[in-house]
């Protein structure tokens, strides 16, 4: 296996999965992929009964359209074979790890430090640096570690947060990790709901055979990615992936755009009483923020690259936007927004703050955050979820956003501006 991937959720597997099958169609056999589940044994217990096979269905309106994929070799619960798991990502023959852990994978505190609570209880981090020890001993060739999450210069963002666990840590390993790994960035899009078992039952029925891992998708896809690597990888170009020198306006332009959109959607949304993105979108009362937000709010901001038209990029989302037949449960976006919302608003905010332009999108973006959190949407999932609802419930919008984002709040550092500022903002 030439690839080990912490993640295996339904994105990976419509996503970097799906070029890595089509690479090695092209020809590329050798790079199989080792897939990582950090806590639950659920797609484990999927995809072994089917030897790592599984269909990725590309719907549009009435049209759908099914793969096979057989990139995955083999599918772990970290927990139960760490030695097994250890000692893959210290073979020789592993050469790249990638990651879909969803932004709280990261462990990150709000100032973005690593918090060592968490890096012991499930994550990735120890696994990586007891297989760094190996490697180094035996004299084995560095990692590429390739992130594929929704973080700003995720390349970066890794390489800074490994650093600080391997300071702490395992510090003779640092010299190491600096001239024998890299950490490339990368932007990956693609729409992927979580499957229901009406997905499944209508596969089945269209397929004449159950698929337990199946995943359901757009299709559109996309993956940028900086051509920075410690050795051989995939020729994942043949598959349509572009291989770059700076994915930096591409990443900025989703996370900011496509992301933003999304989080926006997924609160105006649930509180309009809609439960799909599709429904969302085409709701007259929400639709001109989300589209304000994309080209007057977000897209000012983003320095573009040669033939990056982030016009046309905004129609294309709301179009995308708008595929029914994909049912992308708005509940889903809506999970852990404390972690999400600094990338795809605050620093929306901060850099037309220094424009001088406002934000009203992404202010009742907010807002309706702030309501989600107050429990009217239902249950919130998110890491910080005890601490942010008892605030909510405590206080006004106003007070709220300087409890957050004020120079002591608990999101402090993600979004400079003075409280005054936020006074006039949050206004009621």
């Amino acid at each position: 296996m030439g690839i080990v991937h912490f993640g295996i959720g339904a994105f990976h597997r419509a996503h970097q999965a799906w070029y890595t099958d089509k690479a090695m169609d092209a020809g590329d056999s050798e790079w199989m992929i080792l897939g990582v589940s950090l806590r639950s044994g659920g797609v484990s217990l999927e995809m072994k009964p089917q030897d790592g096979l599984y269909t990725v269905t590309e719907r549009s309106g009435e049209d759908m359209r099914s793969r096979l994929v057989g990139a995955v070799q083999d599918v772990l619960l970290a927990p139960n074979e760490s030695d097994r798991l250890i000692r893959q990502l210290a073979d020789p023959q592993t050469r790249i790890v990638t990651f879909t852990v969803t932004e709280k994978g990261y462990c990150q505190t709000p100032e973005g430090a690593l918090d060592f609570s968490r890096t012991d209880e499930g994550s990735f981090y120890p696994y990586l640096a007891q297989a760094m020890r190996l490697r180094s001993e035996a004299g084995i060739s560095g990692l590429t570690l390739l992130s594929c999450d929704n973080l700003s210069h995720n390349g970066r963002q890794l390489k800074r947060l490994i650093r600080q666990y391997l300071e702490a840590r395992a510090p003779d390993l640092m010299t190491w990790f600096e001239n024998e790994c890299r950490c490339p960035s990368s932007m990956v899009d693609r729409i992927v709901p979580a499957p229901t078992d009406a997905d499944r039952a209508g596969l089945a029925e269209r397929l004449g055979m159950e698929d337990r891992a199946a995943v359901f998708t757009e299709p559109f896809s996309q993956w940028v990615i900086e051509d920075d690597f410690a050795g051989e990888r995939p020729r994942w170009e043949r598959a349509g992936a572009e291989l770059v020198a700076d994915v930096s306006s591409f990443e900025t332009a989703k996370l900011r755009m496509l992301n933003g959109a999304h989080s926006a959607l997924a609160y105006l949304g649930l509180r309009a009483g809609h439960d799909y993105i599709h429904e969302a979108i085409t709701d007259m009362r929400l639709r001109p923020i989300v589209e304000g937000l994309m080209r007057d709010e977000a897209a000012p901001t983003i320095s573009v690259s040669p033939g990056q038209d982030l016009a046309a990029y905004a129609t294309s989302l709301l179009d995308r936007f708008t595929n029914s037949a994909l049912n992308h449960r708005l509940a889903q976006i809506a999970m852990d927004g404390s972690q999400k919302i600094p990338q795809r608003w605050l620093e929306t905010l901060e850099a037309n703050r220094q424009m001088g332009r406002p934000c009203p999108s992404i202010i009742a973006a907010l807002e309706a955050w702030f309501d989600h959190l107050r429990g009217m949407n239902g249950t919130v999932e998110d890491p910080l979820s005890d601490q942010l609802a008892k605030l909510a419930k405590e206080s006004s919008n106003s007070s709220l956003a300087l409890s957050m984002f004020g120079c002591q709040g608990i999101l402090a550092g993600t979004w400079n501006i003075s409280n005054d500022e936020l006074n006039a903002a949050f206004a009621e």
